[in-house]
């Protein structure tokens, strides 16, 4: 159970932050893992957040003395994570990130860099997106980063922008030599990943063709895979003409 003062709770926090907590519990109660147990533990928090649409809102209201001291800690991205670890009283590694659309998967990466290096020996590692600001929708429009239709057309000659969505997700991480000695319930492993920029390009948000090949490359070399040993690929794609 986890309680906050009313004013702070209702009307201060990002919603972003109140999913987290409420996700982060089911996970690790799917886990088989009591969250009131890891109190003091080496438990990290990796967390990729959204843009927080919800502090655009409150710094806008038309009152300024409705904005209270509980709108600082309510809407900073690193309280995101940072709550989580301070309600669940975890001791590990805390980040909070913003790679736009690469979030998640960036967090998830820094998770299990920092379970194999034994800074924590358990992580908790996602994501969180929410859509409250409608003036965001604008610019993007006017970018032409939106599909007219709201329909993602990745890798269709058709492509016209995407479609925006929310969600929240959350999972669990441990070494998996701690898991099997733990008699966990193992839904994967994760062999091996990396991360890189693209550099220069023709423009911020066009994609480096060559420096994405060579973190696929540098991916696969991790963990000693060749290309013709996948099976199963999972990619992301905006949909737009630039990104596909």
């Amino acid at each position: 159970r986890i309680e906050f003062s009313g004013r702070e709770f209702a009307l201060a926090m990002d919603p972003q932050q109140r999913l987290i907590l409420e996700v982060a519990w089911e996970a690790l109660e799917e886990a088989g893992i009591n969250p009131k147990q890891l109190v003091n533990s080496l438990t990290g928090v990796f967390l990729g957040v959204g843009p927080n649409d919800y502090a655009k809102l409150r710094m806008n209201a038309d009152r300024a003395e409705n904005i209270s001291a509980h709108d600082g800690i309510g809407n900073g991205l690193c309280f995101a994570s940072g709550r989580l670890s301070y309600v669940l009283g975890l001791q590990g590694p805390n980040l909070a990130m913003d790679t736009s659309c690469s979030s998640s998967l960036v967090a998830v990466h820094l998770a299990s860099q920092s379970l194999r290096s034994g800074e924590c020996h358990l992580a908790i590692a996602g994501g969180v997106n929410l859509n409250l600001f409608p003036e965001t929708s604008l610019f993007l429009a006017r970018s032409h980063a939106l599909a007219p239709d709201g329909r993602c057309k990745t890798f269709d000659a058709a492509a016209d922008g995407f479609g925006r969505s929310e969600g929240c997700g959350v999972i669990i991480l441990k070494r998996l030599s701690d898991a099997v000695a733990d008699g966990d319930r193992i839904w994967a492993t994760i062999r091996g990943a990396a991360v890189n920029h693209d550099g220069p390009s023709s423009g911020l948000t066009v994609p480096n063709q060559l420096a994405q090949e060579r973190l696929i490359q540098q991916a696969l070399q991790n963990v000693k895979v060749t290309p013709e040993q996948v099976t199963y690929i999972e990619t992301h794609g905006t949909g737009t003409r630039a990104n596909s």
